[in-house]
């Protein structure tokens, strides 16, 4: 008996310091100096960088959230460096100072993370009772939206810009009875972009001696991540759904962008081929 728990202990013992032994391994090391800025690059902007010693110092825009941070080290023993991204991704890394630095810039893959603040589980009754609290078509708008975010897929290069705001309509897809339209807007000014509106119109030609144009607002029958503001430097991608529609050469649509309290105010004017030959 005494022999069998011996043996169990030992086993157990064995796997604990492979298993530490592994995650030590996984672990990537980063090597800085006092003369250099050693730069990491995050896929989300830096939420908050802590080094284990004094002897490195790892900093970062604590005012306005940043995708990298800088390493500074000074002689001495080896640390570690603890960071987490705004989604709550955390990376954890060896630190050690090097007089001579061959690396100065490190960009960081998601695949180095250790973990996430909350976990990545999915809670499948949580899912089933969301699902079953609103309806099938607003439940499935949500979901097809949210994979048209994460495709490359483009239909063109169809943007405007005015004043560093940059409007962009990425795709467009045909879905059962709907047209998905993934929009973008990009504020490359140093102001954040508060939007007031942004509505969908379709627009009639009127030939003749007196030409005019006629406008007609389209209601979205869903809108998905629509944003209120998009601060400086910064991009939104969002999607609006609409009931199908195609038109004739003599319309076309056109996006109405209009900033709250500004003036910053964009046009974007597709024509009937893109309507007519989504994705």
């Amino acid at each position: 008996m005494k022999n069998s728990i011996i043996i169990i202990v030992l086993v157990f013992t064995s796997t604990f310091a492979k298993v530490n032994a592994q995650t030590a391994q996984l672990l990537d090391t980063i090597y800085a100096n006092d003369t250099k800025n050693v730069a990491l690059f995050f896929h989300e902007p830096i939420r908050q960088g802590i080094s284990g010693s004094e002897n490195f110092i790892f900093t970062y825009n604590r005012d306005k959230e940043q995708y990298f941070g800088l390493l500074q080290a000074k002689p001495g023993k080896e640390s570690n460096l603890l960071v987490v991204s705004r989604d709550g991704s955390i990376f954890s890394f060896i630190l050690k100072y090097r007089k001579a630095l061959s690396k100065l810039n490190y960009f960081i893959p998601i695949s180095s993370r250790i973990g996430n603040e909350k976990p990545l589980v999915k809670d499948i009754k949580n899912e089933s009772r969301i699902e079953d609290s609103i309806d099938p078509d607003t439940y499935y708008y949500n979901k097809f939206s949210s994979y048209l975010l994460r495709k490359e897929q483009r239909i063109g290069s169809l943007q405007k810009r005015r004043e560093r705001i940059i409007l962009s309509v990425e795709n467009i897809v045909f879905d059962k009875d709907e047209l998905y339209f993934v929009i973008r807007i990009e504020n490359k000014s140093s102001l954040d972009y508060d939007v007031n509106f942004l509505n969908l119109y379709l627009e009639t030609r009127r030939k003749g001696k007196k030409k005019s144009l006629q406008s007609l607002q389209q209601e979205p029958i869903f809108k998905y991540k629509l944003p209120s503001r998009i601060g400086e430097d910064d991009v939104a991608r969002f999607v609006y759904v609409m009931p199908k529609f195609s038109i004739d050469k003599d319309r076309r649509l056109v996006l109405e962008l209009n900033e709250k309290r500004g003036e910053r105010n964009i046009e974007l004017k597709l024509s009937h081929h893109y309507i007519n030959h989504p994705n």
